[in-house]
């Protein structure tokens, strides 16, 4: 990926935090998930007051690509912060890493983590998750 594209993608992910529903823990987190085919799927997170049924901004989007149809991605840009302010990176929980595993390729789907355009960090799905479980260990 070019640094546009890159930039692109934390500009959409920085415009989901406005649409986060966090009245519980203030944490917004804004997702941007790019397609093979280049399209961006923007995902925010939206908390509940039972915590159970909440969904992570990385799931949103995914959620968002899968129920029209997509089936492969090339890298998703994720941000976040208390009270929608960036001060650090908002790595992807455990479950949204599961998630990732079974739609991308380890090896090649990017996760960039970001606080703004200057300062982000691009790494494989693998890094984040070594020894990921995913459909290929079923076959």
């Amino acid at each position: 990926m070019d640094r546009q594209q890159i930039e692109e993608m934390i500009d959409i992910a920085v415009r989901q935090l406005d649409f986060s529903y966090t009245p519980y823990s203030g944490f917004k987190v804004g997702a941007a998930l790019m397609t093979k085919q280049g399209k961006i799927y923007g995902g925010c997170n939206i908390e509940n007051a039972a915590y159970g049924p909440t969904n992570c901004a990385e799931r949103t989007a995914f959620f968002k690509a899968v129920s029209e149809g997509v089936r492969e991605f090339r890298a998703i840009c994720i941000v976040g912060g208390k009270d929608g302010v960036l001060t650090d990176y908002a790595a992807p929980c455990g479950v949204c890493r599961q998630v990732m595993m079974e739609f991308c390729d380890p090896e090649t789907f990017q996760v960039i983590l970001a606080t703004g355009k200057d300062h982000y960090d691009v790494f494989t799905l693998k890094e984040l998750l070594p020894l990921g479980f995913g459909p290929a260990n079923l076959d």
